[in-house]
């Protein structure tokens, strides 16, 4: 049987409340920042132009939406294996699409076209096409 709870109801004071615009930012900035990093990951592994207006623009992007530069890290690995490459793509293909998402639910068309253009770039190094 169900048996009522004995104790009063509490609210959550971990912190200050935020709006769903609030959260949304946050969460597209994070997601950019972690698509920024796997770019300059590849941008080490595999230099192209293309790969540094990428990363120039997520970080713009990023610093929009911050208010402040995205911290970058190093890149981890100094060869390039074919392996590599491809996980690499396939992290950043997912990172694109996850920032869409959300640049969509916030209303963020910059935003959403970044990321939907990182996504059809990824998408045309792992082969991926829009036939179904």
């Amino acid at each position: 049987m169900y048996e009522p709870t004995r104790t009063k109801h509490t609210v959550c004071t971990h912190g200050p409340h935020r709006s769903r615009e609030e959260e949304l930012t946050i969460r597209l900035a994070g997601h950019l920042t972690a698509l920024l990093t796997v770019t300059d990951e590849l941008r080490a592994l595999t230099p192209s132009p293309e790969l540094d207006d990428a990363a120039r623009r997520l970080a713009l992007r990023v610093r929009h939406l911050r208010g402040s530069a995205p911290l970058r890290a190093r890149p981890t690995t100094p060869t390039a294996t074919p392996t590599r490459v491809t996980a690499l793509h396939q992290r950043a293909h997912t990172l694109a699409g996850q920032a869409l998402v959300v640049a969509t639910q916030r209303g963020d068309a910059t935003g959403a076209t970044l990321a939907a253009e990182r996504l059809h770039a990824h998408a045309a190094e792992l082969g991926i096409t829009d036939a179904v």
